[in-house]
């Protein structure tokens, strides 16, 4: 019989924030309105997030996902992924003649703008990031020609600049801080005169996602991350909770994915989620560690979020527009039906069953109507 007493000491530490930060919120629906705005199939451009669920989700509801700009066809509508793109992707859309939607999150945009005005004032931009990851590839087609990647501190040593009193970091916006510094550090050994940006380049959904899994990880003999093996945000929670005291950690992408093994004299699982995981994928998680009682559930949230980002200004647009269509559609009906009852009052048979003849009825006004 299963000891009663090991049973009633399992927890669960579950980390806040996690999820869906604002970014990929912004990206995610900016493909639903768009699909509901202009009809499917709409093309999608890479991922859309990191994420095979909401991939995998949106795909049903009608949303194409390509590699490259020319496997859309010409005058398609297509989205740009939140990890944002070179300025010749744009190139290459508008000759195709694509209409299209930028869903590259804000702070991703600030890396960007923080290239092209230190490439206009000619500095070695040292972009701190992994190879190969779209963002990076996005941030290097702003300034190539004054753009090194150092990928982690031990690229350092690789590193060469024109000038060293001319230089300046930036990052990839979903880098384990801790590592980012790490790698800053080692290039101020080599560059004491490097230049920092204006403002941190790791987004804070990635920096808060990581300060609450280091305060889960130091109590928990097992930390479940949920996301995606390609979502870099979500493989360095992991690497974050091992290094804050974790005994271990794994990614997946669904509770089915969970080794019961994993369970083995485990008495506190500590769970957290990338920032590309909607929450339903969590709830799975937690459910399928209840039936194997980890029933006891503890919040752990050492900060509150509450930064949005507006939709992509094309869909705003169209979206507006669209209401003000179905606004003065309204206001004409409404008008119309104003007409109509007033002409109805002044016929004969209105103003006896009024019982007050020649006098003018008034139509009562329906409900919901604008005027």
């Amino acid at each position: 019989m299963e000891d009663m007493t090991a049973t009633s000491a399992r927890r669960v530490l579950l980390a806040a924030p996690r999820g869906y930060c604002a970014g990929v919120d912004r990206a995610v629906i900016a493909v639903e309105k768009a699909l509901e705005q202009y009809g499917a199939p709409i093309y999608v451009r890479k991922e859309i997030v990191h994420n095979k669920y909401v991939v995998q989700t949106l795909e049903k509801k009608g949303a194409i996902f390509v590699d490259e700009t020319e496997e859309v066809p010409e005058g398609s509508i297509v989205i740009f992924s939140a990890h944002g793109v070179a300025p010749v992707v744009h190139e290459e859309a508008a000759a195709r003649k694509l209409a299209t939607i930028d869903a590259t999150c804000p702070l991703v945009t600030k890396v960007h703008k923080e290239a092209v005005r230190f490439a206009k004032e000619d500095y070695d931009i040292l972009l701190i990031g992994h190879e190969g990851h779209e963002e990076v590839i996005g941030t290097s087609g702003e300034a190539p020609e004054h753009i090194t990647l150092v990928d982690g501190p031990d690229d350092v040593k690789n590193v060469e600049v024109r000038d060293e009193s001319k230089v300046v970091w930036l990052s990839q916006t979903t880098l384990s801080v801790d590592e980012t510094m790490e790698t800053v550090d080692a290039l101020k050994e080599r560059f004491p005169q490097l230049i920092s940006p204006p403002s941190d380049d790791i987004c804070y959904a990635t920096q808060n996602r990581q300060t609450a899994i280091k305060q889960v990880a130091a109590e928990s003999d097992l930390v479940i991350v949920v996301g995606s093996k390609n979502s870099s945000n979500s493989v360095r929670l992991v690497e974050v909770a091992l290094g804050a005291g974790a005994k271990a950690g794994h990614l997946v992408d669904y509770a089915s994915e969970i080794d019961e093994a994993w369970l083995e004299g485990v008495t506190t699982v500590g769970v957290t989620s990338g920032a590309s995981v909607p929450d339903v994928l969590v709830e799975g998680v937690l459910e399928w560690l209840a039936e194997r009682g980890f029933g006891d559930v503890e919040v752990v949230q050492p900060m509150q979020e509450s930064l949005t980002f507006s939709l992509p200004k094309e869909l705003r647009r169209d979206l507006r527009a669209e209401a003000a269509a179905a606004s003065g559609e309204q206001e004409a009906q409404a008008v119309s039906g104003e007409q109509e009852a007033s002409a109805a009052a002044g016929r004969p048979e209105a103003q006896a069953a009024a019982g007050q003849p020649g006098a003018p009825a008034v139509a009562a006004r329906p409900e919901g109507s604008q005027l």
